[in-house]
Parts: structure tokens; sequence; C-alpha cells
């Protein structure tokens, strides 16, 4: 088994530690709303850099159609 020979300082140990943090994710806004959405991902209204690329039910549509 692996022993270390001397004791690791409270600096070394805390300088390794500070590298282990968590990432902020990236956000932009959509081109054509505006809205807010995780980079790289597709927003709610289904664009994606300023392009229609899924087409999206409106809630709103669908709600009064029930009615």
């Amino acid at each position: 088994m692996a022993v270390q020979k001397k004791r690791k300082t409270r600096s070394r140990r805390d300088m390794r530690r500070s590298q282990i943090k968590a990432k902020k994710p990236e956000i932009s806004s959509d081109q054509n709303t505006g809205e807010n959405h995780l980079r790289h991902n597709i927003s709610p209204q289904g664009f994606y850099r300023g392009k229609q690329v899924i087409l999206v039910k409106d809630k709103t549509s669908s709600e009064d159609e029930e009615e």
C-alpha cells in the first residue's frame, strides 16, 4: 500500500481543492424571441441559432380548442 512520507500542508490541500468547483451554465438569449436558454440547445419555442427547427404547439391555442 502506498503511504506518503510527509504530511501535505493545508496550503497544498487547499490549492488542490480550489480546482474542484461547480461551473455556472452558459446562457444565451434567442435572436428572435430574446428569451434565455442554454447554449447549444434549442429554445422552448423551437428556435436554434435564429432558425425554426421544430414546430411547437402553443399551449394557449390547444386550451382554446378544448373549450
